[in-house]
């Protein structure tokens, strides 16, 4: 498949930002601006850009607690992301939801959540309803492999098989959940290879390729609208800095020094920006000029974050909600 330039262009631009957004995230909670534990996204960029690429703005994700990524590439606003991940009113959940709970329905983010797997299930109803509405969006879900030893697993992705319904499962595999590699938690290959079982197509791709994420999406996506069910497709990645900020050293208590080399080799905004260059897609003096406005829009971000309130006390139970 041939992408246009603009896409191509697109695609870094958004990596980039991604990228930026989260060493500064990591910059700021180094200085205590940020409360709790924030998982970054750096390394991983390719997935969630590939992705998003191709929906819609009426499309939903559901994402993890390493959802930063997923939530910019699907047009989320920084200011507002970084505003909730600071703790302030101004931010998507108005200061009380955090790094790991970041929602936006208006753009199809149905929400992050820091509970394994719980997306899953949640990706299956959304697309429940997309089919009694008789719509043809689609609905992203992303999870790493660790919860795919959930029962939230097993229960969503066969229900969403059963009922045809368009949901598609994206597995993020990173080889660790927290500190425990893949290898000594699942016994098969490829993740991917379970999607037999429940009778749909599973695939798996190069996660560092954003190019390669979006073709296998845009494939996804179709069947999905055609009313042909789900798909899993599994994304080979690498998460570039230890399971949260504060793990030590990156990790490297439990992964090689050799292994985070290799893998950071492969950065997936690094071998995009020089196929760009080489194809002369872009100029040296373009690629900076992007990398300037996305510096600028994070630091943006960061300002309008720094500058708005905490929220008020007496707010405190403000938008919470009782099922009697």
């Amino acid at each position: 498949m041939t992408l246009g330039n603009d896409i191509l262009i697109e695609m870094y631009r958004k990596m980039l930002e991604i990228r930026r957004f989260e060493e500064k995230v990591s910059e700021l909670w180094e200085h205590g601006f940020i409360p709790g534990n924030i998982h970054l996204y750096i390394g991983e960029e390719a997935v969630a850009v590939g992705t998003c690429i191709n929906l819609r703005k009426e499309d939903y994700i559901t994402s993890t607690h390493r959802g930063h990524g997923h939530c910019i590439a699907k047009g989320g606003d920084m200011k507002k992301m970084m505003a909730e991940i600071m703790g302030k009113s101004t931010g998507y959940c108005k200061g009380k939801g955090g790094s790991m709970h970041i929602c936006d329905e208006t753009i199809g983010i149905v929400g992050c959540t820091g509970i394994v797997g719980a997306g899953i299930p949640i990706a299956t109803g959304v697309g429940l309803a997309f089919q009694i509405k008789r719509t043809d969006q689609v609905c992203v879900c992303f999870f790493g492999e660790g919860s795919t030893n959930t029962g939230a697993f097993h229960e969503g992705i066969n229900l969403a098989a059963v009922w045809k319904l368009p949901v598609i499962f994206i597995c993020e595999n990173n080889l660790y959940a927290i500190s425990v590699p893949i290898s000594k938690s699942t016994l098969v290959k490829n993740i991917a290879d379970r999607a037999v079982s429940y009778g749909i197509p599973g695939v798996v791709i190069d996660g560092m390729d954003v190019v390669a994420v979006y073709e296998a999406v845009k494939k996804a996506i179709k069947r999905a609208r055609a009313g042909e069910g789900p798909m899993l497709i599994e994304c080979k990645t690498y998460r570039f800095r230890g399971h949260h900020e504060g793990d030590p050293s990156r990790g490297k208590i439990y992964r090689s020094e050799r292994e985070m080399q290799q893998w950071e080799e492969r950065c997936p905004i690094k071998n995009l920006k020089l196929k760009l260059l080489k194809e002369n897609i872009l100029s040296e003096k373009e690629v900076e000029k992007i990398e300037n406005e996305v510096i600028t829009a994070v630091e943006e971000a960061v300002r309008f974050a720094k500058e708005s309130p905490y929220p008020s006390p007496a707010n405190v139970l403000d938008d919470l909600y009782e099922i009697l």
